[in-house]
């Protein structure tokens, strides 16, 4: 192990600390004792009150590097910002395709510089809006997508070769690839030009959103598949995006979020070697998407720790070679689950603070949230305030000159060792346990979520964890003077209409011979889905189509309560 401190100065270095301790310290504590006996993170990590070089003499100078080399802990490029900023990708969705597509083009002028979907409830558990489980539903949370004739509405002058898009979409993941590859082919695009992402991280949903349709083993399949087509067919395409945001807003603590996304990455690796893929044949495009909670410095030593781990997990467990294989790449969103309805415009300052975290954090693309969507479906002007904020980061502050400057810091060096630490200790007894699937199955993870999420809520409550304006400096009349996003009543009828009209003019006799051909393909796992997918949309299958059909091959997942 590389040491950072000559012996000689580490015990100067200690002698000096305890001389402190005996004086200047003793002294003031006499006088003014300290808030609390103990301090420690949002993942309960105690902190001391400094940190000096006595506290990272066993962090290897290597392990902290440089940037764009291994281990990464300092960001996956040699240049980083200094180059081009994050993409600024505020997430829309709402209504129809048209509906969102005016959000997109508002964002655009706003100086957005990529996009980013949310699909409705329907469209997530591949439900077509007409179907009874739609009602109520359609376009309310996201926008409706049912056939290929929604995407185009969607993306309509929109030039795709030119701008990231990222889909949030898990369960029907690969349903909405294929519509955006048949719209790509149609509109003349080379395919190994398209840049973004969809979701695709079905794991983290028994874990924590819990938006599923099939068992695990065929749903870990999809993925599979996903990732083994991009890499063969669109080269700058990242086909996952193994998530941790969702494992967080379900009540995960920071350490757990960056650890039980790893165990999540761990089984897609695994799974499509088993196909005869090698690891750098498709590790390159693989991303991934953390929050950025209200603890700064924590969530910065998070981010590099992640970055780490990575690195080490797919050098030494996969025997990865490519350093591009061992870089990992996020998307971060500031913390939805931390604004308020109470003196709602805080929301911004929390929002902020957040965001300059994501940033000196390293990431590669950056949602910032809306001060009112603890309410419902950001307005314009809480976008327009929401990238405004990251715009200011940009172009203000002056902290994108120098590649993580935090980096050095004693106690963000401390902190991001004792991440790695903390990351791998669980990630062993994941292993140990029996591995990712086998615990989802047993409830352990979701054991573990419910249980910090709880002891979070009660620290609320007892006002151990302040929250402004919930629990701290409340006004007793906090006056609501907010614009809402509007739901508009005439979505489902124009949605539901543009579906029927597909179905009548397809040819459903050519439509159900694809489907027959789905049903082969479902039950031959070495084969992949992506292609007939593919097919079928063209012909104008629905989501619920296709959805309905391999309900028939693998049934549905149901959960095992966990208490």
């Amino acid at each position: 192990m590389t040491k950072t401190l000559d012996p000689s100065i580490l015990e100067q270095l200690e002698r000096d600390i305890r001389d402190w301790e005996q004086h200047e310290l003793a002294a003031f504590l006499k006088k003014q004792a300290e808030r609390k006996p103990q301090f420690f993170t949002n993942s309960d990590i105690p902190v001391n009150r400094v940190y000096t070089a006595a506290d990272i003499v066993e962090v290897p100078v290597e392990d902290i590097g440089l940037p764009g080399r291994y281990p990464f802990t300092r960001g996956p490029y040699p240049t980083m910002y200094r180059s081009r900023f994050w993409t600024m990708r505020q997430i829309a969705g709402f209504g129809t395709g048209e509906d969102t597509n005016k959000r997109f083009r508002f964002l655009i002028e706003q100086g957005q510089t990529g996009l980013s979907t949310d699909f409705d409830m329907p469209t997530l558990m591949g439900y077509d809006s007409d179907h009874p489980m739609s009602e109520g539903e359609v376009g309310r949370e996201g926008v409706a997508v049912d056939t290929l004739a929604d995407m185009e509405a969607l993306f309509d002058g929109i030039d795709l070769e030119n701008v990231s898009v990222s889909m949030t979409i898990n369960p029907t993941a690969w349903i909405l690839l294929a519509m955006y590859v048949v719209l790509a082919e149609k509109r003349g695009y080379d395919l190994n030009k398209l840049s973004g992402t969809v979701q695709a991280d079905i794991l983290k949903e028994y874990m924590a959103q819990k938006e599923y349709i099939f068992p695990i083993a065929p749903s870990v399949r999809i993925v599979r598949d996903c990732i083994t087509y991009c890499a063969r067919n669109m080269k700058r395409y990242n086909p996952i995006n193994i998530s941790g945001y969702h494992i967080s807003e379900a009540g995960a603590s920071p350490v757990q979020e960056a650890a039980f996304t790893l165990a999540n990455l761990i089984v897609y690796v695994e799974e499509v070697i088993k196909t005869g893929m090698t690891v750098d044949e498709f590790a390159p495009r693989l991303a991934f998407y953390f929050v950025s909670q209200s603890d700064f410095f924590e969530e910065i030593a998070k981010f590099r720790a992640a970055r780490r781990c990575y690195a080490k997990i797919m050098k030494q467990r996969f025997n990865a070679k490519n350093p591009e294989s061992m870089r990992l790449r996020f998307h971060c969103q500031t913390a939805a689950a931390t604004l308020t309805k109470p003196q709602f415009q805080i929301n911004i300052v929390r929002t902020a603070i957040q965001a300059l975290a994501a940033v000196l954090g390293g990431c590669q693309s950056l949602h910032t949230n809306g001060y009112d969507e603890a309410f419902a479906i950001p307005t314009e002007d809480a976008m327009r305030m929401a990238l405004r904020t990251q715009q200011i980061i940009a172009e203000e502050t002056n902290v994108t000159h120098v590649i993580d400057p935090l980096g050095g810091s004693y106690y963000l060096e401390w902190l991001t060792a004792e991440y790695e630490k903390r990351i791998f200790e669980i990630l062993r007894e994941v292993d140990e346990r029996g591995g990712t699937i086998k615990l989802i199955e047993e409830g352990w993870f979701q054991k573990q979520l419910a249980d910090f999420a709880y002891a979070t809520a009660l620290r609320k409550e007892s006002g151990d964890k302040p929250v402004v304006g919930v629990n701290k400096f409340v006004e007793r009349e906090d006056r609501l003077n907010i614009e809402m996003h509007p739901y508009d009543p005439t979505t489902a009828t124009r949605q539901v209409a543009r579906t029927q009209r597909v179905r009548r003019e397809r040819d459903n006799k050519k439509l159900q011979s694809l489907l027959d051909k789905l049903v082969h393909i479902a039950r031959d796992e070495t084969q992949n889905i992506m292609p007939v997918t593919i097919e079928l949309v063209r012909e104008g299958a629905t989501m619920g189509d296709i959805v309905e059909q391999l309900k028939t091959v693998w049934g549905t997942y149901r959960e095992t309560p966990v208490f």
